[in-house]
């Protein structure tokens, strides 16, 4: 007898503390963040989401062997939710970018678990409040931060927050939406409160009638104050998202023709394309590769890269496929279906089709449905049944589930092997996890360890910055920006140590050598940024700029620029910038033909663009014959007309238009190299050069050539090279 009563109060206790666990999750969500991770707000959220999910899984499996059973809630929402994640695990596995989606996936697959985690946990009406309360508490929390940091009144003893619109949510947009699910729960527990004020008369009598008569207590009465602390901090956002903080949103009609391009469009792919997408959660690839030149007609966002498409479906659509989008139809349609109206739920999927989604609102979606699942489980007991699970012969199917409650059947393995099946479930769950943990926990470390570089570096730390993004990559290698940043730092410590050589002297051959050896290493980490995301053109323009400083220096950096440049060109075709670049490294060398072509190439595809006639002008005027300065004298004209509003570029394009005249006029010799122009401060005009460059030698140092442009999937990052001993600085 007391055995038994001990099992009970050690069960009991377990369930209190997954409870409590659950609640501090719901309250700290929205308000946490940090500034030790490259990203101060997601991040943070998603290790919140993962170790609570997997202590939850842990304290779960612990309950399963002291029981001796496995016992789990079913809901209505179980099947279409895995459907959804597993279709969203395949647009990985199948996507070009795949370490890029697998990053993104494993955020997604502990909000699903956690949605799991909730629908187990939450048993009974007060464990209902209390999560609900929770969650409530954290939003007002939140809503009254951001309310506060809008008068100007900074509560939080961080420089970083100390702006009229800061948020603990990391967006305005994204705090919007949030407080928009978050206000009807707030609303639903402050009814007995709510309810007089809300009132509709017919004929006299009132329709919240029985509502008044429901006895009001303190959470009621706590419930109202929040609500009304969320109606102001949700008035205030919408008025800041109107105002002053206007949001960049992807129009819906390029959202829905890159969307449809992803799935239809991927040459080499098609199948693969059209049910999965290009892999979930590398929604900037589509939108590079598959937006249309009209876009650049858009004089507001014609220059941003975009994330995420215009909504969550649409951007769902592109990252993985019809199937990930018709599984994630099937969630709403499962929801619907219910026929009870649950406001929250009901809010989170329409925002959901019709604006862009973070992680933090995947996540609350998932929360809100679990709400959903349990309150609909307190209504609906039948259908939201906990179901056991018995091992028995393969005659019946190895495995067995019926509600609880029920006899178990008659079997000979159920009877003599029940017990193993707890734990061979525990194995599983805590295996899948485990790996998803500890992968998540080396790049939540790398990140960590990443941010402290960053810092190093804006504190002109060279040596600590190299040692840690050394490390970083070490930790974590499958990450693309790391190397990308790494071979930019190995360049410009490089680049520092070539001019800091006295004028007219050669370096040593130490110093030379190593010069050469960080060279290479900035190659050989940009090669592995576009071995590892190949489909992202931000790599490939790194390593283009790379080669490009080494025109002079290193054999075959002219060629290799171009090649790199040109792939860049193939992953994002639409993008006038991307012209200019490469027409600048033919004005590099001197290629006037070539130059030209590029450059009207982007003037074409934006046909305001006035830094793309600029450009044009030089090249022309650089060619240096009479037909190619009048050119270039109408391209100026040109930028003339198109800067007219903007000071320093209206003078500066002013002074140019009248030396070439004077040059036109003069019959000065063709051929002949123009000055570059000063470029004032505030001017938007620039001929196209090199962020930096090496100093030019004889003997031109050997570099490593670049990856073959062929788009296969990524090949492992362990073929990165080794990061050498941190050089003296």
């Amino acid at each position: 007898m007391s055995s038994s009563n001990s099992k009970k109060e050690i069960l009991s206790y377990l369930e209190n503390v997954s409870l409590f666990l659950l609640g501090v999750t719901l309250l700290a969500f929205p308000l946490l963040f940090t500034t030790l991770t490259t990203d101060a707000f997601t991040l943070p959220k998603q290790i919140l989401l993962a170790v609570s999910a997997t202590l939850s899984i842990v304290v779960l499996s612990i309950r399963m062997i002291i029981e001796g059973r496995v016992r789990l809630r079913t809901t209505p929402f179980d099947l279409p939710v895995l459907l959804f994640l597993v279709i969203a695990f395949l647009s990985t596995l199948f996507a070009v970018n795949r370490y890029d989606a697998l990053i993104n996936f494993v955020p997604l697959f502990f909000a699903v678990l956690f949605f799991f985690v909730m629908t187990n946990v939450i048993r009974g009406e007060k464990a209902i409040l209390f999560s609900v309360a929770s969650f409530i508490l954290g939003t007002t929390v939140a809503a009254i931060i951001s309310v506060l940091s809008f008068f100007k009144i900074y509560v939080l003893p961080f420089a970083q927050t100390n702006t009229q619109g800061f948020t603990t949510l990391g967006a305005l947009l994204d705090q919007a939406i949030f407080l928009a699910i978050a206000l009807p729960l707030a609303g639903y527990v402050a009814w007995p409160v709510l309810s007089p004020v809300f009132k509709a008369r017919r004929g006299g009598s009132e329709v919240f009638a029985e509502a008044k008569q429901t006895k009001v207590n303190p959470l009621n009465l706590a419930a109202t104050v929040s609500f009304a602390l969320l109606v102001i901090g949700f008035g205030i956002t919408i008025y800041m998202l109107a105002t002053s903080q206007k949001p960049l949103i992807l129009p819906f009609v390029t959202g829905f023709q890159t969307g449809l391009a992803a799935i239809s469009q991927d040459s080499g792919r098609i199948l693969q394309g059209f049910l999965f997408g290009s892999g979930f959660g590398t929604y900037l690839t589509d939108f590079a590769r598959f937006k249309q030149a009209t876009y650049n007609a858009n004089p507001t966002l014609w220059s941003f890269t975009f994330f995420r498409s215009s909504s969550y479906a649409l951007e769902l659509l592109a990252t993985t496929g019809f199937l990930g989008l018709a599984s994630f139809i099937f969630i709403g349609y499962r929801v619907f279906k219910e026929k009870s109206f649950f406001l929250p739920i009901v809010i989170a999927f329409v925002a959901a089709f019709l604006l862009p989604f973070s992680f933090v609102l995947q996540a609350v979606l998932f929360l809100v449905l679990a709400f959903f699942a349990v309150l609909r489980g307190q209504q609906a007991p039948a259908r939201f049944a906990d179901l056991e699970f018995y091992l028995v012969t393969l005659k019946h199917g190895l495995i067995l589930a019926q509600p609880e409650g029920e006899r178990a059947p008659h079997d000979p393995v159920n009877t003599r092997y029940g017990k193993i099946l707890p734990l061979l479930f525990v194995l599983l769950i805590v295996g899948i996890v485990g790996y998803a943990g500890f992968l998540s926990t080396k790049y939540v470390l790398s990140d960590l360890t990443f941010q402290r570089s960053l810092v190093a570096a804006s504190q002109n730390n060279a040596q600590e910055t190299y040692n840690l993004q050394a490390q970083a990559i070490k930790e974590f290698p499958y990450r693309d920006s790391y190397h990308r940043v790494f071979s930019q730092t190995n360049l410009t410590i490089a680049n520092a140590i070539a001019n800091s050589q006295p004028q007219d002297s050669s370096p040593s051959a130490e110093t030379q050598e190593r010069i050469v050896g960080l060279i290479q290493q900035s190659i050989n980490y940009g090669r592995n940024a576009v071995t590892i995301s190949p489909q992202n053109p931000v790599n490939w323009n790194a390593l283009s700029q790379t080669y490009r400083t080494l025109i002079g220096f290193g054999q075959n950096a002219e060629q290799f620029a171009v090649l790199t440049n040109q792939q860049a060109i193939a992953l994002d075709p639409a993008n006038p910038q991307q012209y200019i670049s490469l027409g600048g490294i033919y004005y590099q060398l001197g290629a006037w033909d070539e130059a030209i072509r590029q450059f009207q190439l982007a003037a074409n595809l934006k046909q305001d663009y006035a830094n793309a006639y600029y450009n044009l002008g030089h090249a022309l005027e650089s060619k240096g014959d009479e037909n190619s300065l009048r050119n270039a004298l109408q391209s100026y004209q040109v930028v003339q007309s198109l800067v007219a509003n903007e000071k320093a570029s209206a003078e500066q394009v002013k002074s140019e238009i009248e030396a070439l005249q004077k040059k036109i006029e003069g019959g000065q010799a063709a051929n002949q190299q123009v000055a570059q122009p000063a470029v004032g401060e505030e001017s938007n005009l620039n001929v196209d050069q090199p962020a930096a460059k090496l100093p030019e030698q004889e003997n031109k140092a050997e570099i490593p050539a670049p990856p073959k442009t062929s788009l296969a999937p990524s090949p492992s990052p362990s073929e990165a090279p080794e990061v050498s001993p941190s050089p003296n600085l």
